[in-house]
């Protein structure tokens, strides 16, 4: 047996808990009723009760809620193999972990709100393998294009300025990465989502980007934080908050630089995005740009199915339920 929802069984962890506030209920019930009236007068008016009947309710209605909790786990036995085809585009999210990105010019910093803007990314992919590359003064693929999300979120929430000590805003090795692990070649069903501050690009990110038109490779860019920008904060454990400064001893002011990315996403046919308070552009980049890429079939295997069985737990809760309400606890005059 398979279960589609496994958390949906510790619901069944609260029946006990429900056969015993019944079995309070019932006495508080008659305790009320002694406190209030005479013992004679108790006998008398509950003498038209059933108490087996009134037994018979309560494990009818036990035996409900368990039959629906259990319909909520989605139990599945039996199986087929199935031939499923993946039809989607190859998404590499580039995602700038460089100390610039912990600027709090966006709350609570900017690459705390790109991580965010990624997952909401994943719940609009259906099919579409994506990929995750981290960069800072190097880059390097962190997570592979794959149609596992749960992995990719993994990764994801792991990205941070430790794992790229050098710093500096490499573009163009992220891009040029990027590249080969999408093994470029002919076609408009790959993309790339740069997100970044784009302040102290290395190397020639204009370059790269050419690089990327000629493969078909589109560059949907979104620009993280203000162009005032702010200090960069560096929250050391035990010594307090600190700004970051540069070779000669200087606070840095990590400032969002526009014109290069503008000019990479205009390079390659893409989009330019520049992150607000409350729209980060994810949206736009999906819906104007992934969405309307050409989709191709790109994987076939066989696929494991089981049989949904929910239907049998869900049946006997509203038998059982339906059951409760014909039963009368009261007896006949």
């Amino acid at each position: 047996m398979n279960w589609g929802n496994p958390t949906g069984l510790w619901g069944l962890t609260a029946i006990p808990l429900l056969v015993l506030f019944l079995v309070w209920a019932f006495r508080a019930r008659r305790r009320a009723l002694e406190q209030l009236l005479a013992a004679a007068m108790v006998e008398r008016l509950t003498r038209s009760v059933r108490p087996v009947a009134r037994r018979w309710k309560a494990g009818l209605l036990v035996g409900s809620v368990a039959c629906a909790l259990l319909a909520w786990a989605q139990p599945r036995w039996g199986f087929e193999w199935r031939q499923v085809r993946h039809r989607g585009v190859d998404v590499f999210v580039l995602l700038d972990v460089s100390k610039s990105m912990l600027t709090e010019d966006v709350r609570p910093n900017r690459l705390t709100q790109a991580r965010y803007a990624v997952e909401d990314l994943l719940a609009k992919l259906e099919g579409d393998r994506i990929g995750l590359i981290a960069f800072a003064g190097t880059a390097f693929v962190q997570c592979p294009l794959t149609i596992d999300y749960d992995a990719f979120r993994l990764t994801l929430r792991a990205a941070d300025p430790q794992l790229i000590p050098r710093g500096g805003t490499a573009i163009g090795a992220a891009i040029r990465t990027a590249l080969q692990a999408l093994a470029a070649g002919t076609g408009r069903d790959r993309a790339i989502v740069l997100i970044t501050d784009g302040e102290q690009t290395e190397g020639d990110a204009l370059a790269a980007a050419d690089e990327a038109a000629k493969a078909g490779v589109r560059i949907y860019a979104i620009g993280v934080g203000t162009a005032a920008g702010e200090l960069v904060p560096m929250r050391t454990e035990g010594q307090g908050l600190e700004f970051l400064k540069d070779r000669d001893g200087k606070v840095v002011k990590s400032r969002l630089d526009e014109e290069t990315l503008q000019a990479l996403a205009l390079r390659t046919q893409g989009i330019y995005v520049r992150s607000a308070a409350g729209d980060f552009g994810m949206d736009t980049v999906y819906e104007q740009g992934i969405a309307q890429l050409q989709r191709k079939e790109y994987e076939e295997r066989l696929q494991k199915r089981y049989f949904e069985r929910f239907q049998w737990p869900l049946g006997f809760a509203v038998a059982l339920l339906a059951l409760e309400m014909f039963v009368s606890d009261r007896r006949k005059s």
